[in-house]
């Protein structure tokens, strides 16, 4: 064998983690630290793949062994070619098979203590999966409910900066939680990096100290939450936000100012709402929105839709909510925020 390999527990002792696989795949999801050295584009690869189902292996293999060679080729004369002779990369693909053991073998060759990573990307997404069956229970959770647009996630913040320990998810899932929750110009990660992405949060966290995280469903737009979190959070205790339907009106108007901006984007959104509150309801709030009268449109929003039915999802699934500590909030600025979050 002209390369040596190494397992996810060694990942630590290496330089750089190097993984083989094309930018799409990358940037689906990939080990923490790693950099991205395709062996193929990702139009190479779909050559590749037409070629071996459409004409044979062999000839797959011969037109992807030019591509491979090619660049590799152009990552030593870039991305390599400043590195001792000491350094130390672990490479990997799919499942470490042909991709990162061509890598591995000219690293090798050069010099280099390339080390390949046993069964590629696919051992590390089952292991992900796996800690995240069980490392969720680790933690004591306080969980922060309150209806929407009482600051939940304001607070969480705010907490985070006075130093306590905060999960934030709807950060680590680029959405607001909500059916209106969507970031403007920014796209979801995949339910792979999510995984990744949560499971390095969790492993930050000390278990010996609460975890402050918010009330949430078992998915957040379109990324689901690992069951052993969710069982975790709803068996916990919990701090209920009482805030008067104006400040909360206010503080959304302040939080989604790109629905402001583009009111034909939020009325498009509001469509979705149709199946339960009919044509005529939905006239209406087009109607509020077209002329600029968003405070009534949202006030109406949060009592007629979006107040009913958190109490039916809190109430069903929080069972220590009834015993929640009632924190009452008339302003939801930065500086009333940090106090409240100085007496935690």
């Amino acid at each position: 064998m002209l390369f040596r390999t190494a397992n996810l527990s060694q990942l630590a002792l290496f330089d750089e983690i190097i993984d083989v696989r094309t930018p799409a795949e990358f940037a689906e999801d990939h080990i923490p630290g790693a950099i991205n050295c395709p062996v193929f584009s990702d139009e190479e690869r779909i050559i590749v793949g037409t070629l071996y189902k459409q004409v044979s292996p062999f000839e797959a293999r011969k037109v992807g062994a030019a591509m491979v060679a090619k660049n590799i080729a152009r990552h030593l004369e870039t991305r390599f070619k400043d590195h001792p002779k000491s350094w130390r990369p672990v490479i990997y693909c799919w499942r470490g098979g042909q991709r990162s053991g061509a890598m591995s073998i000219i690293l090798s060759q050069v010099g280099w203590a390339a080390h390949k990573l046993e069964g590629g990307y696919k051992t590390y997404r089952r292991s992900v999966l796996d800690q995240l069956a069980v490392l969720p229970q680790n933690y004591h959770y306080q969980v922060i409910c309150g209806p929407t647009g009482s600051g939940k996630t304001r607070l969480l913040r705010a907490m985070a900066a006075e130093g306590h320990q905060v999960l934030d998810l709807e950060h680590l899932a680029q959405h607001r939680g909500s059916m209106l929750g969507r970031l403007p110009d920014q796209p979801q990660p995949s339910q792979k990096g999510f995984d990744s992405n949560l499971l390095l949060a969790l492993q930050k966290l000390d278990p010996a100290r609460p975890v402050y995280v918010e009330a949430e469903s078992n998915k957040i737009g379109l990324v689901t939450l690992p069951p052993a979190l969710v069982a975790g959070m709803h068996a916990s205790a919990c701090t209920l936000l009482e805030v008067p339907l104006a400040a909360r009106v206010e503080g959304l108007l302040q939080d989604y100012p790109h629905y402001v901006d583009q009111p034909a984007l939020l009325i498009q959104h509001l469509q979705a709402l149709r199946q339960f509150h009919g044509e005529k309801q939905l006239q209406c709030w087009t109607h509020l929105i077209e002329t600029g009268d968003f405070s009534t449109m949202v006030g109406e929003l949060l009592t007629l839709h979006y107040d009913p039915s958190y109490l039916r999802a809190t109430s069903k699934h929080y069972e220590k909510l009834p015993a929640a500590e009632r924190i009452q909030l008339t302003d939801l600025s930065a500086q009333a925020l940090l106090k409240i979050a100085a007496g935690f």
